[in-house]
This record gives C-alpha cells, structure tokens and sequence, in this order.
C-alpha cells in the first residue's frame, strides 16, 4: 500500500522503473521506512513531475473544523507546508513538556491541544522556544545545479524545488555540513553561521536527525541525548558515545538485560534482553561516492 500510495502518479514506465529500485531494499524495513524509499525512488524517477505534484498539493492547503458531541470538536490544518507544520509540531511538543516538567498534572496528549489552542487565540502557549526543522540537502542542489531530492528529518524526501523555497526563506539558518565522500555520514558542522552553535549537542542532533532505535522516527529536536554506556559506568559526553533517543525508548533503555554499543563508525548496536540484535545507523546525507585517484 506505500509503495502503490507513493507511484500512483508516475507513469508506467517510471513506475517499473520504481519498482526495479525498490526490489532489495524493502525487505526487513517498516510501514514508514517503506513509504520513504517509495517516495524517494518516485521522485528521482520523475523529478519535474514530484515538483508539480508538491507545488499543486501545497495549494490545496485549507484549515477545517469537525464538530463533535458533548462539548467537543476538532480543527485541523491539512496539507498545510510540511516545513511549517513541522516547526508548528515541535514548538507546541516542546513547551507541552515544558509545563509538564515544571509540574502540570495534565497529560502530555492534553497539554499539546491547550498549548496549540492557546497559540492560535493569541496566547504565549507556554516556554517561549526557537522552533526547528532539519533540511538536508547538498550544495548543488541549493545550487540549482542538480535535482536531486532533499530530506527533512522525520518527514521523508521533498522536492528540490521546494527545498530551495523553504532554504531561502528570510528566517532560514544556513549550516556548511562536513560529510565522509566514501559514507555520506556527518563529520563536522562548519562554525561560520548566523546564530551561536550548540556545540556537540547541536552535532550528535543533526548526525542523528531521529530516534536511534530502528523503527522510531521521532526527530532528534524532540529527544533527549542519551550516552551509548551509561556515565556512571565510565561513558564519557563526546560525539562517539552520545544518540538521541526519545523520551520512551531513553526509559527502555535503562531498563535490565538492555544493552547499547555505539561503535566508531556510528552504527548504534542494540542487544534486547531475549538476546536479539538490531542495528542502527544514521543516514548518510548523500549517496556514498567512489574514491577519487589523487592528484598528480
């Protein structure tokens, strides 16, 4: 059904095409890593075509209410701008446990709605935070050289016309990412920005972009920073041993008979208490590329 969902609007022969890309890697991947590589593989089999489509679906864009009973009804703002609705998400996720850290007694599902509610009537919503979303996309792209599709973290691939709007925006900050040619995986983030870097906080978030344990696609804005070996037991706070975990799977993580090993690659190795073992590791942020022969 993803993978149908995601084609539905190519052609016959990119669809095939599609579908003779897709034939080794859906195997032991989820409903959501599915729709990914899906939607990945369309657009790069019709990038003019996933432009249109996003551009006409963004224009679709409308705000609707559903009433229900006893006092109850529902707003919803569909097919709004991915970017938009993503900061919108954790600006409100975010002060949401804001005030239940400082001792709400409500639940994090209602303090979500309060704050969103509040947001809209004028309201502060809570703990004033900057709001962010992560968007990958290679320097040629940004270019207009090539175009390949860019990645938000936790959404999935978007268009690289639509990656160059949300990149120009007035409000947009600009990060130079240094990456591995070989991997793709994130070596360093350049220092020469607008606003103040995290420091490593900042890094291990934008090498991680999500929940590190395989299936959880929380993005890394919304979790904690956990260390890999626990610090009580010598792990130190460096990039080799910090991974961003959400709120339950950090909790699970500290429950007996689990294990964590990240190793010096980045691959996170989790080893369940049945003994059963998962890896994880991050997504490169460009297709590895063959080594190039020195100069003479």
């Amino acid at each position: 059904m993803k993978v149908a969902a995601a084609t539905a609007w190519l052609s016959d022969d990119d669809a095939r095409a599609v579908d003779t890309v897709l034939e080794d890697r859906l195997p032991d991947r989820n409903s959501d890593q599915i729709r990914k590589a899906a939607n990945h593989a369309a657009m790069m089999a019709d990038r003019d075509g996933a432009a249109r489509r996003a551009e006409r679906n963004r224009g679709g864009r409308r705000l609707s209410v559903r009433h229900g009973e006893t006092g109850v009804a529902s707003i919803e703002v569909e097919d709004g701008p991915v970017e938009k609705v993503a900061a919108a998400y954790t600006r409100i996720d975010r002060e949401a446990r804001a005030l239940r850290a400082g001792g709400e007694t409500r639940t994090l599902d209602q303090l979500r709605a309060d704050v969103a509610l509040d947001l809209l009537l004028g309201g502060q919503g809570g703990k004033s935070e900057r709001s962010e979303v992560f968007l990958y996309m290679d320097l040629h792209t940004y270019l207009g050289l090539n175009d390949d599709p860019a990645e938000m973290a936790g959404h999935g691939h978007i268009p690289a016309s639509l990656a160059r709007e949300i990149a120009s925006g007035s409000n947009t900050v600009l990060r130079r990412i240094i990456t591995d040619p070989l991997s793709g995986q994130v070596l360093d983030l350049g220092r020469d920005r607008y606003r103040p870097t995290a420091g490593l906080d900042e890094f291990v978030r934008v090498r991680d972009r999500e929940c590190r344990r395989p299936g959880c696609h929380r993005v890394a804005q919304a979790c904690d920073l956990d260390h890999s070996l626990p610090w009580q037991f010598g792990g130190h706070t460096a990039d080799t041993e910090l991974v961003d975990l959400c709120r339950r799977d950090h909790r699970l993580k500290d429950e007996p008979g689990w294990n964590y090993a990240l190793g010096s690659e980045g691959t996170l190795t989790i080893t369940t208490p049945t003994g059963q073992r998962y890896d994880s590791t991050p997504p490169p942020l460009h297709e590895p590329r063959a080594e190039e022969p020195p100069p003479f």
